[in-house]
């Protein structure tokens, strides 16, 4: 029998895109230097669909993700065991045919995406679920520096794409997913209260003691 102190730790997190969920599960890996785990690696393959078509595709949908290969990846590291993690492309919205990175499981895992809650069967594998609440008018203005900065894309684009899937998809499988966590922190104030409320939230649930992390300030 695998000994319980062998077992990882799995922590999910979730949130509407620019609610800050990537940021808290950054800073959270850093402190308790965990093995992250974002959903967007796992987008299906669109080799299939013309190149100049393919940003036209609505990635807020659940069936965006490869969400069989998600639930078997993260109980294998649920279990300590190893896995092949895919390579993703986003560029060209595909796959790279034959690359695979090798990811081993430390004593913390943490899974983060938009729709990390919303999934049935990835639900019970969290020892911890987290979700990053924000107004949309804050998500779509950190989307717009985001995407115009570090993308390349314009803010029309950003506001057009908003509209048109994310804000609906949000409503339709991110909000509700709300419902199934464990903890709930506001997006909107300091990282490290975020991160401190986590921390809380794990010693109480006996999953942290007060020797694997001592929050310091975000740098």
């Amino acid at each position: 029998m695998q000994d319980q102190r062998d077992v990882p730790c799995v922590i999910g997190i979730a949130g509407c895109s620019g609610s800050g969920k990537t940021t808290l599960a950054l800073e959270l890996a850093s402190q308790l230097d965990a093995t992250l785990f974002p959903l967007d690696l796992y987008y299906r393959d669109l080799s299939a669909f013309p190149l100049d078509s393919r940003h036209k595709l609505n990635f807020d949908h659940p069936d965006s993700l490869e969400s069989e290969l998600i639930l078997e990846h993260v109980r294998a590291l649920a279990q300590g065991k190893p896995i092949q993690r895919p390579v993703y492309d986003f560029r060209t919205h595909t796959r790279v045919a034959g690359a695979f990175e090798l990811l081993v499981p430390s004593r913390f895992v943490i899974v983060e995406g938009i729709l990390a809650l919303h999934y049935d069967e990835l639900v019970p594998l969290y020892n911890v679920s987290v979700y990053v609440e924000a107004p949309h008018e804050v998500c779509l203005i950190r989307r717009i520096h985001r995407d115009t900065h570090e993308r390349g894309r314009t803010e029309q684009s950003v506001r057009e794409q908003f509209q048109a899937t994310a804000r609906p998809m949000a409503d339709l499988f991110v909000l509700p997913s709300a419902a199934r966590a464990t903890l709930t922190v506001d997006g909107t104030e300091a990282l490290d209260w975020s991160v401190e409320q986590v921390l809380r939230h794990m010693r109480d649930r006996g999953l942290l003691n007060s020797a694997e992390a001592d929050p310091v300030p975000p740098s």
